[in-house]
């Protein structure tokens, strides 16, 4: 199967090299890499001057195209003929040598599939037990591995407010487990929503589907709105053998008040995308769960050497929440 891999970097010129150096080291190298800068300065562009890549298109973006979605969809428009399959990667990410070989493989085993998602494996720490075993309150459990529960789901457990549905599916009062909370048992899972940063889809699909413009600039959850949107058009997997760091490069990142607004805005928007018409105990729930997660956040002003950008953070969830009674957000249809 031809593919393209897709990069869409910003201000990350040493970490796009070390990606670009773990692709060279790929099983399955790439038929085409278009990377797609928004860069405000030459250096990611000279960088490549003196790094040569076989198969690499190298695109600076304008303004008018800058920002996470557009600089997917110009890429997306780039993609040659004999392709069959698109591969989009975080700026900040290495791969294992057989991640490619494990992607276009999905495909070969599901060929309903429409995307398929890469695993990150550096983040979570997983234990494996026994099938009966039954996690304590502040652990979670998932297909025979456990793992340390967030601050966040230990909170909302004891409010009864645990996501009901599997990790990559959304709950109808929304804030799900994401999946980062499968566990890395080398299987291949169902989900509906897949990590932007670590995804690939057929080409077919953007015959008929875009990435929403509605997510500007550092475009927080644009690719939950994608997936779960495509989710009701066919299936989508995630495969845990195609694996991966993800090493959160600072640069390039928005400022703490405007992430903590974005969380709030974009994670309502994505809701609504998902669930219109939700029910009046699915809204009351969302509201009070983001009302917690904010709560928690400024406790990390207490808990954490970084108080400064916990506290930015924290007054923009508090502004995004309240914006939304006076200017929320217009969804926009397909």
């Amino acid at each position: 199967m031809q593919f393209t891999l897709i990069v869409c970097t910003y201000m990350r010129p040493q970490a796009l090299l070390k990606l670009l150096q773990s692709v060279r080291a790929q099983t399955i190298y790439p038929n085409a890499i278009l990377i797609v800068d928004g860069s405000t300065n030459e250096v990611t562009a000279q960088l490549l001057k003196e790094h040569s890549f076989e198969n690499l298109s190298y695109y600076k973006v304008s303004d008018q195209d800058r920002g996470l979605t557009k600089q997917r969809n110009y890429g997306i428009e780039r993609v040659g003929l004999q392709s069959e399959i698109v591969c989009f990667l975080d700026d900040d990410t290495v791969l294992e040598t057989t991640y490619f070989e494990e992607i276009l493989k999905t495909y070969q085993l599901y060929p309903a599939a429409l995307g398929v998602g890469g695993y990150i494996n550096n983040e979570v720490q997983w234990q494996k037990v026994t099938e009966a075993y039954v996690p304590n309150s502040k652990e979670y459990y998932y297909d025979g591995w456990k793992r340390s529960d967030g601050s966040r789901f230990v909170l909302r457990k004891k409010f009864g407010l645990d996501s009901d549905q599997a990790p990559g599916f959304l709950p109808e009062f929304s804030h799900g487990r994401s999946i980062s909370f499968l566990p890395p048992s080398g299987k291949i899972y169902e989900v509906a929503q897949l990590m932007g940063g670590v995804s690939s889809f057929r080409v077919a699909v953007f015959e008929f589907q875009k990435f929403s413009t509605y997510f500007e600039g550092y475009g927080l959850y644009e690719d939950a709105d994608f997936t779960l949107r495509l989710s009701k058009k066919g299936k989508l997997y995630v495969n845990t053998q195609a694996q991966l760091g993800h090493f959160h490069d600072q640069e390039g990142r928005p400022n703490q008040f405007y992430y903590g607004k974005m969380v709030i805005r974009n994670g309502w928007y994505v809701w609504k995308v998902a669930y219109p018409k939700a029910s009046i105990a699915a809204v009351c729930k969302w509201h009070f769960i983001s009302f917690l997660l904010t709560i928690v956040r400024f406790t990390n002003v207490l808990t954490t050497s970084e108080r400064k950008s916990a506290f930015t953070e924290s007054v923009g969830r508090v502004v995004g929440w309240l914006s939304l009674f006076t200017n929320s957000p217009k969804i926009q249809s397909e």
